[in-house]
């Protein structure tokens, strides 16, 4: 009777231990998968992260000159450096507000980034889909520009991203880039897409590719030669801890601000017109 008893409880408590084993897996696979990225941003592009609310970014990003700029200029060091300046608070989990100063063209950017969707663990939703966008003014003096409009610019990007292991992210970001005046030989807008990736290769330590190629394509300056429609090359190894990231990279982007970049860039990576750049980011939680 005793063993009876035994049995009779085991398989009226085997259905009960089993949906409980499943509520239990199904609240884990459901819950959002860890960033795909460890930094707000990929060299010289933004990811999809987005910080806790309350979290304040502090970033400085610089730029030397180019390594072939000079005969006498230790690979860049002492030549001509850009330097950006940024600070961003995330006023929610999907949205966080910010501004930043750059030292080439005195560009003042007020940028913000919102989540739009989450990838989650039970791959569910398989993608983090975050748009980005900014609002830059040309704050030079002088007689530069005609009207106060002319010195506006703007970036718009929808950034796709996705965590395939622990170790292996990538992301692929379209966007659109808006100057109100330019070059003749040039249009207001340029289309263009991102190509990331980040390749763990200890606890702390990444290898980074940031590849930007642009769309839209403009004739060559009539009056320099210059070609502007060089992709973008970024290479590079991150640094991670649990609340600084740091970035070193070559990279053919002497501007820091996105559309500067992708609108204005005459250097060819291929070509040797590279230079060696970092970033450096630090959060507050409060």
């Amino acid at each position: 009777m005793k063993n009876y008893k035994t049995l009779l409880f085991a398989l009226l408590a085997f259905p009960l231990m089993v949906l409980a084993q499943k509520k239990e897996k199904d609240s884990v696979i459901d819950k959002p998968s860890r960033p795909a990225f460890e930094s707000a941003t990929l060299i010289d592009n933004p990811t999809n992260v987005l910080f806790n609310k309350n979290t304040l970014e502090v970033m400085m990003q610089h730029r030397f000159g180019e390594i072939n700029g000079g005969t006498n200029d230790l690979a860049g060091f002492w030549g001509a450096s850009n330097i950006r300046m940024a600070l961003a608070y995330s006023l929610h989990d999907r949205l966080a507000i910010g501004f930043g100063t750059t030292k080439e063209g005195r560009l003042q950017d007020f940028n913000w980034k919102v989540g739009l969707l989450k990838q989650t663990r039970s791959d569910k939703i398989p993608l983090n889909i975050s748009y980005y966008g900014n609002f830059t003014i040309d704050a030079r003096p002088g007689n530069r520009f005609y009207t106060k409009q002319d010195r506006y610019s703007y970036f718009h990007q929808i950034i796709l991203a996705r965590r395939f292991s622990p170790n292996i992210s990538f992301q692929i970001a379209p966007s659109i880039s808006h100057y109100n005046t330019v070059d003749s030989f040039m249009e207001n807008d340029r289309f263009a897409i991102a190509f990331g990736g980040r390749a763990k290769i200890s606890t702390q330590t990444a290898i980074l590719l940031d590849y930007t190629i642009p769309i839209t394509k403009f004739d060559t300056d009539p009056d320099t030669g210059l070609e502007y429609n060089n992709d973008g090359v970024s290479l590079g190894i991150e640094f991670g801890t649990s609340a600084h990231t740091f970035q070193i990279f070559l990279t053919n982007y002497r501007g820091i601000v996105p559309q500067q970049n992708i609108m204005k860039t005459t250097n060819n990576f291929f070509d040797g017109d590279f230079l060696i750049g970092f970033n450096i980011t630090r959060n507050y939680n409060f």
